[in-house]
């Protein structure tokens, strides 16, 4: 149990926190946005491995090659974090860079077969990561949880239609 679970709960055993706090779904989802990052960035550290690996990983594999302005786009990694997450990534031959022959001043970044076997393997750890994650959820509560999330985040990520 973290400090902030021990602290929510008092010497019998009770929520202290009040209900109108936990019926709050902003505080709700922000609580376990933080035990969710933990989570993670710990499993993965334990494979020698970030978030960002993932992210840029998984979008070379499932959309192909692209620039580190695209990766950016994809992965929501900022353009100046960009550049350290792909060092780290071609350092341990995990992706291959290659100017672009359309335009010398930028490169093309694509998955290496070390890099998809890497891939497959961060998978498997973020699959058994999830599992533990949602672990009070059935498969089909899981699955539209995932569903819920996702129509929330497009909504208010959608770019507004220009009038």
């Amino acid at each position: 149990m973290t400090r902030a679970e021990a602290a929510d709960l008092p010497d019998d055993g009770a929520p202290k926190t009040p209900d109108r706090l936990r019926r709050r779904a902003s505080r709700l989802l922000s609580q376990l946005t933080a035990r969710s990052d933990r989570l993670i960035n710990e499993g993965l550290a334990q494979v020698d491995a970030r978030k960002w690996h993932y992210a840029v990983l998984a979008s070379l594999q499932d959309f192909g090659p692209g620039s580190q302005a695209t990766l950016s786009g994809r992965t929501g990694i900022y353009r100046s974090d960009m550049v350290g997450v792909l060092n780290e990534l071609a350092e341990r031959d995990l992706v291959e860079r290659a100017p672009d022959p359309d335009d010398r001043r930028r490169n093309v970044i694509t998955i290496s077969a070390r890099g998809r076997r890497h891939l497959r393997r961060l998978d498997k750890v973020l699959d058994d990561l999830h599992d533990e994650l949602l672990a009070p959820l059935s498969p089909a509560e899981r699955g539209q949880f995932v569903q819920l999330l996702t129509r929330l985040l497009d909504h208010h990520t959608r770019t507004p239609d220009p009038a």
